[in-house]
């Protein structure tokens, strides 16, 4: 048997592990995130927080799980990936276990800061391990799809789970699943950022500047697009007229769309046809923020909402797969979570904004969103690579 023929086992075998690592991992560190209406209402009922202080702590959360990109810099291929998965799962263990026990806001605010850093660094190691992957469109599928499921599955058991408990016990119960990945973190191979690529083969890489700079705006308004209509969804439903136990059964149809379409990315994974597929992707996601204008009707706000939420999620694993083949470095993807946060970040603010200075009208925040969509679409296939 040939050194290629043995590599090419080895190498499937690698990707197999990768893609647990990535599914466990997304699935549970994203947890946090999803429940934060669940979270959020203990913290007002028994903590006795103020909505503001609610805000500011998840407004917390999220910058730190992005501003995990910048240590990363200095730690990313000079770590092994093993050693560094444990550190930070354990940290994030520990900050969910003495979340749980604190009393303080101010002492909240810094363990969750903290488990938040933790769980950013592993969202960067995923993102990262993505790219290196044989079929990238597939490793971010998997790290879509399974965020996705989980989403699916925490409203429909959480908020009865947890109805008659604190909220120590669901920081302990996100502790309990952290735990779980300790298990997953031997699949990768913790050496793969620095024996990949040999220092005097790395050296003439040259990063396409103007595609990668593309890239990163593209995600960056995908991202601001994105979360400022979801945000504002069941507002304008309920501008609408429609009642909410309507929309509340539209939007569990649209993420049931999103799961399908992440599997249908998934499935199809690295291919050729990939600037036809985002193409694709791009125009659903815009015709289906055209329908919201004006006051849509129940059929076509749910048209529309399904649209939206399956064509963003078929897109997603494109779109940073555009960003991996970029570069064989890791710096660029890890860049790319920083967008990803800042965008999530910024979509909500804005839209709120344009809709409080449009008098409650939703046609500002539309435009806004249809416009980086649109834009969104044209940089990232300025920066599909040749």
């Amino acid at each position: 048997m040939t050194a290629t023929a043995q590599a090419a086992p080895a190498a499937a075998s690698s990707d197999k592990g990768t893609y647990t690592y990535i599914a466990v991992f997304s699935a549970v560190l994203y947890t946090v995130l999803l429940i934060a209406p669940v979270i959020a209402g203990k913290l007002i009922e028994q903590s006795g927080l103020s909505p503001v202080q609610v805000g500011t702590l998840f407004s917390l959360e999220l910058g730190a799980f992005s501003l995990a990109t910048v240590p990363a810099y200095l730690w990313l291929r000079r770590m092994n990936l093993r050693t560094a998965s444990y550190i930070f799962t354990a940290v994030a263990i520990a900050g969910n276990v003495v979340s749980g026990f604190v009393d303080d806001f101010g002492l909240l605010m810094i363990a969750r800061v903290v488990t938040s850093l933790a769980a950013g660094s592993i969202t960067v190691i995923i993102l990262t391990l993505s790219g290196k992957t044989a079929n990238p469109s597939r490793a971010f599928g998997i790290f879509v799809v399974f965020q996705l499921a989980m989403g699916a599955l925490i409203l429909a058991v959480f908020p009865s789970l947890f109805a008659g408990a604190g909220v120590s016990a669901i920081y302990w119960t996100l502790a309990g699943l952290a735990v779980l990945c300790l298990f997953v973190v031997n699949r990768i191979d913790g050496e793969v950022l620095r024996t990949a690529v040999p220092v005097a083969a790395e050296a003439p890489q040259r990063v396409p500047v103007l595609k990668a700079a593309a890239g990163m705006a593209a995600v960056l308004l995908f991202y601001i697009a994105l979360s400022g209509i979801w945000s504002f969804i069941a507002q304008i439903s309920a501008g609408s007229g429609i009642d909410l136990s309507a929309s509340s059964l539209v939007l569990s149809l649209a993420t049931v769309a999103g799961i399908l379409s992440a599997l249908v990315a998934t499935a199809l994974g690295e291919t050729p046809h990939r600037k036809l597929y985002l193409a694709a992707g791009y125009t659903g996601m815009a015709a289906s923020i055209a329908l919201l204008f004006g006051s849509p009707a129940l059929i076509q706000f749910a048209v529309a909402a399904v649209i939206f939420k399956f064509a963003w999620t078929f897109i997603l694993p494109y779109l940073l797969s555009t960003l991996s083949s970029l570069s064989s470095g890791a710096h660029l993807m890890n860049t790319t979570n920083l967008m990803i946060g800042t965008g999530f970040s910024i979509g909500p603010i804005v839209s709120g904004a344009l809709i409080q200075s449009g008098g409650g009208s939703f046609t500002g925040m539309l435009v806004f969103a249809l416009a980086g969509v649109l834009a969104s679409c044209a940089l990232v296939l300025i920066a599909q690579r040749r």
